[in-house]
């Protein structure tokens, strides 16, 4: 196996400490990692001011990837405006390293509200809502007035659905679901279902599928295995994800990747969670999201048969029906020890 150069970011709350296990179980796994740490998050901005200085991004864009743990300020935080790390940071991360797929896979967990589901959300990750475009007019009067577009291009969610249809081909259902509001969304919408239809022409073998986002919402609590592959735009898939995480056993489980497919920067990789001060520094966390993301880490890097054996190695502990009072470092420990 190669040594990779990865960028670790622990960020705020217990990021840190699902880090250290996640790359505990990494190198139980026999895959050598150059790490350099870098100090981004509240902390950083708390102390310097600083978000994402433009020397850092240049060196983060040198690495084989990036492995994040949370960031975010206390929930009671003012010192930290709202938005400050969410675009400063993690926006300015995806849109600067064209990490334009947001992949996020759900496996139902013993006990879960879904515990036969087996799916992944393909949402596009640089375009939407959250590409920033809007602003306010008469800010601070009776008739102010504010706008936030949603950017969609042919070229982003072309190459986003185009990812989901590949993706879906090699699953064996071989079933892909389009989620958005065409029938209200009616400009974004239509870009999004003829994309979608245009491009699926090339992939007969797929069984294809639409549903409104509300309606999404239904299925995945009450008939969550009706799903194979979802593609969906910024914010639908920002929201239905955090469902997704919940039934399928908890947001403490669930993994993500932001992936630059086209391999001109490194692909980033987090769990889905946040910073979740309110157990910082009590090894209390939960850290199979972020040793699930550090297997989508080892997948995308090539070094497939290490990914198998990770999701393997947490599914076995998962499945081992564990003592629920073990503390962050004895999961990583439990789980490093089956590999």
């Amino acid at each position: 196996m190669s040594s990779y150069k990865v960028g670790v970011i622990g960020g705020d709350g217990i990021g840190p400490d699902v880090l250290v296990e996640a790359l505990k179980v990494v190198d139980a796994a026999g895959v050598t990692l150059d790490t350099t740490e870098y100090e981004l998050g509240a902390v950083r901005y708390l102390r310097t001011g600083e978000v994402l200085p433009d020397s850092v991004l240049e060196e983060l864009r040198g690495q084989d990837a990036i492995l994040l743990g949370a960031v975010g300020a206390a929930a009671n935080s003012t010192e930290v405006p709202p938005g400050t790390l969410e675009r400063g940071l993690l926006l300015k991360l995806r849109f600067e390293l064209d990490l334009y797929i947001n992949l996020r896979p759900f496996v139902g967990v013993p006990g879960s509200l879904a515990p036969d589901c087996d799916f992944i959300v393909i949402r596009e990750n640089t375009e939407g809502t959250y590409a920033g475009e809007g602003g306010f007019l008469r800010r601070g009067t009776p008739m102010e007035v504010a706008t936030q577009g949603s950017v969609n291009t042919r070229h982003g969610v072309e190459r986003c659905v185009r990812y989901a249809y590949d993706l879906a081909v090699a699953r064996p259902r071989q079933h892909l679901t389009l989620v958005h509001k065409i029938n209200v969304l009616t400009f974004s919408g239509d870009l999004w279902n003829r994309s979608f239809h245009e491009v699926g022409e090339e992939y007969p073998t797929i069984t294809k599928d639409y549903n409104h986002v509300d309606a999404t919402c239904i299925f995945l609590v009450e008939q969550p295995t009706r799903y194979d592959v979802i593609v969906t735009d910024n914010l639908f898939g920002d929201i239905i994800t955090d469902l997704a995480g919940a039934i399928a056993g908890g947001i403490g489980y669930a993994a993500s990747a932001n992936l630059n497919p086209a391999r001109t920067g490194p692909s980033m990789f987090e769990p889905v969670h946040g910073a979740a001060h309110d157990i910082e520094g009590q090894n209390k966390a939960n850290p199979a999201a972020a040793i699930r993301s550090a297997a989508l880490m080892l997948d995308f890097l090539g070094e497939e048969d290490a990914a198998t054996a990770v999701n393997a190695a947490v599914n076995d502990f998962i499945n081992s029906a564990p003592d629920p009072t073990l503390s962050t470092t004895e999961v990583g420990d439990a789980i490093a020890e089956r590999l």
